[in-house]
This record gives structure tokens, sequence and C-alpha cells, in this order.
């Protein structure tokens, strides 16, 4: 009986894209829409926000073929594995612009969630990035701006060691509504990355 080995470690190619976002691609067809295009619906409750951002090399160049997935809790702090609201997806999933790098969620703020301790946790977005270069996907964690007293005291912020790197995780606060979160895989404002 032949052996089969573990094939070589490879980083994000084309095929996550076809495979993942194949109407990005113009491969139509597969799926009326890419998954985790739309997370929320007319009825979804709570607050309306847009999240936009690039994911920048250690160069400072925008990565065009990143890929990136968010999850978050609804208004309520439910995540999907719980009863959350049913007109709200809690993740989502886009592809950088071609030209520029840039993608966009179209979500809702979510509500504080409770840590495995039960200590709350402030209302936070997971980001999940995959791009060439990237053997594994990157977890990182986008905070609100407004939210000062919860941020200062969210028991994952509080791990930092290096405090400066807090605001790493801060998104800016465009205008009502209006969010960006740029990530940086290296460099002096390199994101804070999480081992999950």
């Amino acid at each position: 009986m032949t052996k089969l080995h573990e094939s070589a470690s490879q980083t994000a190619g084309p095929y996550v894209h076809i495979g993942c976002v194949p109407n990005f691609c113009g491969i139509s067809g597969v799926y009326a829409q890419d998954l985790g295009a739309q997370m929320v619906n007319e009825n979804t409750l709570g607050d309306r926000i847009s999240i936009i951002g690039t994911v920048f090399d250690g160069t400072g160049n925008a990565l065009k073929d990143a890929m990136v997935e968010i999850w978050q809790a609804d208004t309520n702090g439910i995540y999907a594995s719980g009863n959350p609201d049913p007109n709200f997806s809690g993740w989502g999933r886009k592809a950088g612009d071609d030209e520029t790098g840039i993608w966009r969620f179209d979500t809702i703020k979510p509500g504080p969630v409770p840590h495995r301790d039960g200590h709350m946790m402030a209302p936070h977005i997971t980001f999940w990035v995959v791009a060439r270069g990237i053997n594994i996907g990157l977890h990182t964690r986008m905070y609100f701006p407004e939210e000062e007293v919860a941020n200062a005291d969210d028991p994952v912020l509080a791990r930092i060691e290096h405090r400066n790197r807090v605001s790493t995780l801060i998104a800016t606060r465009e205008s009502d509504g209006m969010y960006q979160f740029n990530i940086h895989l290296q460099g002096p404002q390199e994101t804070v990355f999480f081992d999950v």
C-alpha cells in the first residue's frame, strides 16, 4: 500500500477567491450572490454601520488580492450559535477591490458579549484575513472608538502587553455609522493578531 504524504503548505492563491467569492471573480451560476455578501436586510434590528478598510503589506502597499471575513454578535450580543436576530447573518465575506484593495461591510453595531469567564467584552467584530504571502489566515478584532469605558474594561484588550499597540484594534469613526479599519500585516502600524 502506498502512503500519501502531506502536501507542502502554500499561501492563499487565486483559487481562494474562485472558491469563496466566485461572482466577484466573474464566475456566475455558482451562487446567486457570493456567500457572506449580505449580512442584513430591511428587518434587521440594531444600528446600521458600514466598515471600510484595506489590508496593507509591510511596505505600506495595499493588498489587492486580500479576502476578509468578519464574525460578530447581533445588537443584543448574541452570536449565530445562540438564538440571534433571524434577520442577521452574523458573518460576512468580501474580497478587496482589484484596483484599490478596499473592502466594505454593511452590518450593524454589535452588542457586548460575555467572555468565557463571564466578564463582559466591549462591542467588537472579529476579522479573518487571507491573501498572498499568508500561510494561515490571520485573526484580529475591531473595537469601536466611542466605547472608551467598555474598551478600557475589555478582558481581551487588557491582555495586550504593549499598550501602545491597542490602538491598532480601534476603528476610526469617519462619520455617523461609517468606520474605517485598516489592517497592517507588518511595520510600525502592525495590527495585533490573535492566536485562535
